[in-house]
C-alpha cells in the first residue's frame, strides 16, 4: 500500500491500484523464476514491487491521457539544504501526505525520479513524454513540495537554528 499511496491522491485509488497488481501477479505468476536468486522470497517481493510501481504509472497513463511539460526556471531550481531545519523533523505520514497534495504528473514524475530511481530519459519513455517535461515536472514538483512541506512546518527553513 504504501507504493500504491505515492502515486494517488485517495485510499480508494490505492486499493483499486493494488487489487489490479494482484491479479496481475496471479495472472503472471508462471512467469516468475523461482531459482534467479537464492532467496525466492526477496526476489518474489522485488518482482512484485515492480508489478505495483508499473500498475501505478498504467493507472496514471489511463488517469491523464496528456502531460504538459512547463518551462525550466532557476527560482524552482534553488531548493535550500542547509543544516537541520524543520523540514527534517517531519514524519514520513507527513511527507506522503504532502506528495499526494501534487498534482498527478508532478507526483508521478517525482516518485519515480526519487524514489524509485529511475532516470530522466526512462520516465519520458515509461510517460510518453520528452526529457525536458519529465526534468520540469519534477523541479516544479520540489518546489511545490518544498513550499507544501513549509507551510506544515513549524519553522522557517531558512532561520538558523541558533
Amino acid at each position: 500500500m504504501k507504493i500504491c499511496n505515492r502515486y494517488t491522491e485517495r485510499t480508494e485509488e490505492s486499493e483499486e491500484i493494488m487489487n489490479e497488481a494482484f491479479i496481475k501477479l496471479f495472472k503472471n505468476i508462471q512467469q516468475f523464476d523461482e531459482f534467479r536468486q537464492d532467496d525466492t522470497l526477496l526476489s518474489l517481493k522485488g518482482w512484485f514491487k515492480r508489478i505495483l510501481v508499473n500498475t501505478c504509472i498504467d493507472h496514471y497513463r489511463k488517469k491523464n491521457s496528456s502531460v504538459n511539460g512547463h518551462l525550466l526556471s532557476t527560482e524552482s531550481e534553488k531548493i535550500a539544504d542547509s543544516g537541520e531545519n524543520g523540514l527534517d523533523v517531519l514524519s514520513y505520514k507527513e511527507i506522503i501526505e504532502a506528495i499526494k497534495l501534487l498534482s498527478p504528473s508532478y507526483r508521478t514524475v517525482f516518485n519515480l525520479f526519487v524514489i524509485e530511481g529511475l532516470s530522466h530519459e526512462e520516465i519520458s519513455n515509461k510517460l510518453g513524454i520528452s526529457i525536458g517535461a519529465s526534468k520540469s515536472n519534477l523541479s516544479k514538483a520540489r518546489d511545490n513540495l518544498r513550499k507544501l512541506l513549509l507551510n506544515k512546518s513549524k519553522f522557517n527553513i531558512y532561520a538558523s537554528p541558533f
